[in-house]
């Protein structure tokens, strides 16, 4: 498991590396409310190398989903998602909700 951030003028981009269960999802909740409490609403997370994503990580992403959208501040915008991946989050019910993008330049050039 791995957290690449990088900030860019308009966003904050994580690119996500490996598997994300019960015992790593709390340093995505670390990765992701940092970008929050730093005051940044617009979030890209690149998850082309994810192989796992557990329902944890699942609900550390949509709490930072909630509180980007309270008040209109800002969105997350998931970038890269494989087949299997994109299944979990279809079974969740999160691809209607959330913005998808091929890749991550994408994903930040629409902010």
């Amino acid at each position: 498991m791995e957290i690449k951030k990088s900030r860019f003028k308009r966003c904050d981009l994580l690119a996500l590396q490996g598997r994300f269960d019960s015992s790593t999802a709390p340093e995505l909740e670390r990765a992701l409310r940092a970008s929050l409490d730093d005051g940044v609403f617009h979030l890209v997370v690149d998850m082309g190398q994810v192989e796992y994503f557990g329902s944890a990580a699942i609900r550390a992403l949509v709490a930072a989903y909630k509180e980007c959208r309270r008040w209109n501040r800002g969105d997350v915008y998931l970038a890269g998602l494989n087949d299997h991946i994109r299944h979990v989050f279809e079974l969740a019910g999160l691809l209607p909700v959330m913005k998808v993008y091929e890749d991550s330049t994408a994903a930040v050039g629409n902010f």
